[in-house]
């Protein structure tokens, strides 16, 4: 049995508390307006000698986002918006075979800030129009491309569900600009001001402390009877700081804090305290060794948070079901197109998506949602079990073995809706005390008699924070290398045992997305210098400091 259910159970019961204190479909005068239009597009849309669409979706996107960015001890910039986006959608032909591509059919217009009716229905009206005559132009060329083929897909083009209303309250921002103005402001001067680092403040070549929040108002009406009105909202306060190695090299630490409202966000003393181990840590790169200039085979342990970023790069993009271009046998594109039933993981792990998980050891999730952005009930889907890959992320575009959507089609404000994840959990049946998975990868540098590596952070693909562990236990941070070797392959072969501390990475992108993963300690990879030519040293030093 799933272990998540229990908590699925309850995130069912506060969606259906939060709709029935919610507005009713009827009060909401942007929906009122959609669905109107909606109704006489779908009785009046046709040019004559033309097919008529069998299906209509209007979706208006309601952004509002700020942001405001402090170098060197002073705010350089202050920014608020807010836009919004009506994007149409028409499909000529039938669910089987349509005028869809798979490249963002339809239309996108920008709609009217207030809530007039009239407006509204006209930037829909526009929009419908265009969508309807590319919606055209596309079906004839497809049924041109088509006949190329001996065989087509015998997935249809677009998966029929049932519909679904569905009506949560309106987001809005809710920060306290005074008081983040003032953190970051003081964040990004510490590099001068605080005693723990002023010794070698003069090493520091910038500093810049941000705070940004969005949040996004939903509507989406369709000629299948949904109606929808939901949002989402996201805060992140983040520190950037870098300078120099004596040999010229860049160094940079940036990271931060992700939550779902600004009252999560970390408190001003752990951000203060994020800003001075950056600082320090910069310094402490400046004083580490580069990497050993022979390459390295054998054991690295990574921490939680370097292996979510291991796993976002190499497994979560290949599970969200993207369908290959027509023509193509393949049922999926990415690295895992023909590995349906094969083994992509060792055989104790597992992989479950859970949109439907809130919270994870009471930090809410930023990939959280109930209903996805075509429409369709969130549901947990079991991605990996027992290592084999079980099952795709899939949206309303079929693909191979998968004729339904699974409550994963996601779309950033005015683009098309894609396969993507939402909450997506790393576990393992046989989990190990992080002590013990330290004390492992020393048994194995005394075994093999030599160093081996500890990764605590990635900086992209690269390590960013890397340690030689010597066999006596003393631990040596070093600079300047990448990664060889780490690949899909090595997910499969060379995790030998996973932690017991999931970290959880909240990714506030154009899609908000979680990803928990614990650590892991791979038998087998490659570590070497990077090929990078490095940057000239200033000629001059910094500015002297105000007193």
């Amino acid at each position: 049995m799933n272990r998540l259910f229990p908590r699925i159970a309850v995130a069912a019961l506060l969606v259906t508390s939060i709709v029935a204190k919610a507005q009713k479909p009827s009060d909401d005068p942007v929906l009122k307006a959609m669905q109107a239009e909606l109704d006489r597009e779908k009785a009046q849309l046709v040019l004559p000698g033309m097919q008529r669409p069998y299906f209509i979706e209007y979706r208006l996107d309601d952004f509002s986002s700020y942001e405001a960015v402090a170098t060197y001890g002073a705010l350089t910039r202050e920014e608020e918006g807010r836009q919004r986006i009506v994007r149409v959608t028409v499909r000529i032909g039938d669910y089987t075979f349509d005028s869809s591509s798979g490249r963002g059919d339809g239309a996108v217009m920008l709609a009217p800030q207030e809530n007039d009716p009239t407006a509204i229905r006209y930037a829909l009206w526009t929009a419908t129009d265009e969508a309807y005559k590319n919606a055209l132009r596309a079906y004839s060329a497809k049924l041109a491309a088509i006949q190329q083929f001996q065989a087509t897909r015998v997935e249809k083009d677009l998966s029929q569900e049932k519909p679904v209303v569905h009506i949560e309250p309106l987001r809005k921002l809710e920060i306290d600009r005074k008081e983040w103005k003032k953190r970051i402001v003081e964040a990004s001067g510490l590099y001068a001001t605080a005693p723990e680092v002023r010794s070698f403040s003069d090493q520091i070549q910038y500093s810049t402390a941000n705070l940004r929040a969005m949040t996004l108002n939903r509507y989406l009406v369709n000629t299948e009877g949904t109606v929808l009105r939901y949002g989402l909202s996201g805060y992140t306060d983040g520190i950037s700081v870098g300078g120099q190695a004596p040999d010229g090299m860049s160094l940079a630490r940036d990271n931060g804090s992700v939550a779902a409202t600004a009252a999560e966000l970390e408190s001003w003393p752990a951000f203060r305290k994020r800003v001075l181990d950056n600082l320090k840590s910069i310094d402490d790169l400046r004083k580490a060794p580069l990497v050993d200039a022979e390459d390295y085979h054998g054991p690295v342990l990574f921490s939680g948070d370097a292996a979510s970023d291991v796993m976002n790069r190499l497994f979560v993009g290949n599970v969200e079901a993207d369908r290959p271009d027509l023509g193509t046998a393949a049922r999926t594109s990415g690295a895992y197109a023909s590995s349906y039933h094969a083994r992509v993981l060792p055989e104790f792990m597992s992989v479950t998506d859970n949109p439907l998980e809130q919270k994870f050891a009471g930090q809410t999730l930023l990939g959280a949602y109930q209903v996805d952005d075509e429409g369709v009930p969130a549901q947990p889907v079991d991605i990996v079990t027992n290592g084999k890959l079980d099952n795709y992320l899939i949206g309303r575009e079929p693909i191979k073995d998968f004729p339904s959507s699974n409550g994963h089609g996601r779309a950033a404000p005015g683009a098309p809706a894609h396969s993507r994840s939402g909450v997506m959990i790393f576990k393992s049946s046989r989990p190990v005390p992080v002590a013990d998975l330290n004390n492992r990868l020393l048994a194995m540098a005394k075994e093999q008699k030599r160093d081996v590596y500890a990764v605590e952070t990635m900086g992209g693909e690269a390590p960013r924070l890397l340690y030689l562990v010597h066999p006596d236990g003393t631990r040596q941070l070093v600079r300047g290398a990448i990664f060889d070797e780490l690949d899909n392959r090595s997910l499969r072969s060379e995790i030998l045992a996973i932690g017991d501390d999931p970290y959880v990475n909240n990714s506030l992108g154009t899609i908000p997305q979680t990803t928990i993963v614990p650590s892991l300690l791979f038998g087998d990879i490659g570590v070497k210098r990077a090929n990078e030519e490095q940057q000239k040293l200033p000629y001059y030093p910094p500015p002297p400091q105000a007193k």
